[in-house]
């Protein structure tokens, strides 16, 4: 009987995934800068379009893991990550040679947003060893960068991040032809593309 009910309970839960990444920022938002004067500075790393994005990039994970709660966690997780590195930049924590592993992990996303979207417009010129071998120089380069100002256990959620969007059945399951992934992949473009008009990455 539990069981049935278990199933019954599963299903509706699938039928009202509110899964929110706006609500996530507004907890993370809570919890991190609730002793800052100014709240307003995480809308400059988590705005309206990328908000879009990560919500695409959750669906997209479910889809793949068939499993809602790992693909919340995943996103939680990297949420987390641009919320601690807010922290820090707005109180100055970082030393002159993590300011530049930072700046050269900027560029590295930024790079990594330019193919993301050139594989997507551009038909054959896929390629997942590029798109994982890009995401792994930005997880090894940030941790570089954050190396003394975060916890192992922030250090395992960016793992936890870059090894779940580098894995190779991952891209190709993104970048496959069917859908619902094609859907899902022309919507991350779209908002990485506005984004990157908007100099936002």
């Amino acid at each position: 009987m539990s069981h049935s009910r278990e199933i019954s309970s599963h299903s509706l839960n699938e039928k009202m995934d509110t899964f929110s990444t706006k609500n996530l920022v507004l907890q993370a938002q809570k919890k991190l800068l609730s002793k800052m004067a100014s709240k307003t500075m995480a809308n400059i790393f988590i705005d309206d379009t990328s908000s879009e994005v990560l919500d695409e990039l959750y669906r997209v994970t479910k889809e793949f893991t068939h499993n809602r709660k790992e693909a919340q966690k995943i996103i939680k997780n990297l949420i987390k990550i641009v919320m601690k590195l807010g922290v820090l930049y707005r109180n100055r924590q970082f030393s002159a040679d993590e300011l530049r592993l930072m700046e050269h992990f900027r560029k590295k996303v930024h790079t990594l947003a330019m193919t993301a979207v050139s594989f997507y417009q551009i038909d054959f010129t896929f390629d997942r060893r590029v798109m994982s071998g890009v995401l792994n120089e930005c997880r090894d380069l940030l941790h570089q960068a954050v190396n003394t100002h975060l916890t192992a256990k922030s250090h395992s959620r960016i793992n936890h991040v870059f090894n779940h969007f580098a894995d190779y059945e991952f891209l190709s399951a993104l970048y496959g032809p069917s859908e619902p992934y094609r859907t899902h992949l022309q919507r991350i473009c779209e908002g990485i593309n506005k984004m990157l008009d908007e100099d936002n990455i």
